[in-house]
């Protein structure tokens, strides 16, 4: 593939980006200041997930440098254990990870754009995902450009209302954000350990430019590049993000809801400027949407190029795009919308996704002993650490996860039983 057509190194650092920075940071708030009523636990929440995210995109830069092609989980499973496992990851990818991920988010620009444009949350989110899939039908450099743009969009919105509360609050929310008595029994909670969850999917995404890892300019050296700072720069901007959060309302005012940036932005701007600013942030989230449409389909052709029985998912439209692969995301996502609610996507996604993650940074030992150091071009730093805080941080989360809600868990192995009937046809066909 030539250089005209990969993606450039700024596209692979704002994909990471905008997939990471979406629905998690400005709606998961409301479900997380319940079980965790105070400042302190609640800031330490989005450092951890950040330092636990970091150690997985340094293993995931250190497989996908080694494997030199697109794919992700489903390529690195496939290699490093066994195919059926790397085919259930992409299905899980298909079905729950890039379509459930795109629902989620268009619900989330219904949301936030509902009280300016006075359409209903479904109508806003379906042609949400029908724009954006129509723009990345036309190529890389067009898909590219838009991404870019709206990430830069994004971040800019970003970093005005995080100055804004100390301008503008008259009267601080009175939440104390500093270790207090008490702090330490949260922080070894139940409570805390599930909204963990709720990070976990707000921080999802860190791994994206592995998943366009054969579409990369220079990924040797782009790739880890755009995972690390892509990462970095993100677990800044939501330790910021919920600082500003909690100083501006109180955690009463923003307990249990879906749109916690409208919430804030009414309280800081008034109703109409607010209702504007509401508005733009539905804007915002569409590079997370467009982030996903990049990444999704990459999966679902590395499918078909390896299985015969799924080919359809590897055509490719005369802009060089697959184009069947990005239609397919684009209609279960739009059914997900339809018959699925925001807080029961976000569980199902977080748990699902964590379950293969966690299996690719264990594929890590494997890979160091059956490929030399010589043909691995990135090497995981602080190795085996890095690799054993992320194992132990997620395995920790998943199991209060399913202590506390077990059919998350049947709904999550459920997924999985259509997808290994379809494998064993499509290895038959193969």
């Amino acid at each position: 593939m030539s250089d005209q057509k990969k993606y450039t190194f700024s596209v692979a650092v704002t994909l990471v980006i905008a997939n990471m920075v979406g629905t998690g940071v400005f709606t998961s708030l409301g479900y997380q200041v319940g079980p965790i009523p105070s400042g302190f636990p609640f800031l330490l929440l989005w450092a951890v997930g950040g330092v636990v995210s970091l150690c997985g995109a340094f293993v995931y830069a250190e497989l996908a440098t080694t494997l030199k092609r697109s794919g992700g989980e489903y390529l690195f499973l496939s290699k490093v254990f066994h195919p059926v496992l790397g085919f259930l990851s992409g299905w899980t990818s298909m079905l729950v990870g890039f379509a459930g991920a795109v629902s989620a988010v268009a619900i989330a620009i219904g949301y936030y754009s509902a009280d300016l444009t006075g359409l209903p949350v479904n109508v806003t989110a379906v042609t949400a995902i029908l724009v954006v899939s129509f723009v990345h039908w036309f190529g890389v450099k067009t898909g590219g450009r838009f991404q870019n743009l709206m990430t830069t969009i994004k971040l800019s919105l970003i970093v005005v209302f995080c100055l804004a509360p100390f301008f503008l609050v008259g009267h601080p929310s009175g939440t104390v954000l500093v270790p207090k008595a008490g702090d330490l029994d949260i922080i070894l909670s139940s409570g805390w350990a599930v909204s963990l969850v709720f990070v976990v999917y707000a921080y999802s995404g860190w791994n994206a430019s592995a998943y366009i890892a054969g579409n990369l300019e220079n990924a040797e050296k782009n790739l880890p590049r755009s995972l690390v700072l892509g990462t970095l720069v993100v677990t800044i901007v939501y330790l910021c993000l919920n600082t500003m959060f909690l100083y501006s309302a109180p955690m009463a005012e923003l307990e249990g809801q879906n749109d916690v940036g409208n919430v804030v932005a009414m309280r800081l701007f008034g109703p109409a400027i607010g209702t504007f600013f509401s508005a733009l942030f539905s804007f915002a989230l569409l590079s997370t949407l467009s982030a996903m449409t990049i990444a999704g389909p990459r999966v679902m052709e590395a499918i078909g190029e390896d299985f015969p029985l799924l080919k359809n998912f590897a055509r490719r439209n005369r802009y060089d795009m697959p184009y069947l692969a990005i239609l397919f995301q684009a209609a279960w996502s739009i059914a997900l919308v339809l018959i699925s609610s925001f807080k029961e996507i976000i569980q199902y996604i977080s748990l699902s996704l964590s379950i293969f993650t966690l299996l690719t940074v264990v594929g890590i030992f494997v890979l160091r002993k059956r490929v030399p150091a010589s043909e691995r071009p990135f090497k995981t730093p602080l190795f085996p650490l890095t690799p054993i805080i992320f194992i132990a941080t997620t395995a920790w989360m998943i199991f209060y996860v399913v202590t506390n809600d077990p059919k998350i868990l049947a709904y999550a192995v459920g997924t999985q039983v259509p997808g290994l009937i379809l494998y064993f046809a499509a290895a038959k066909k193969k």
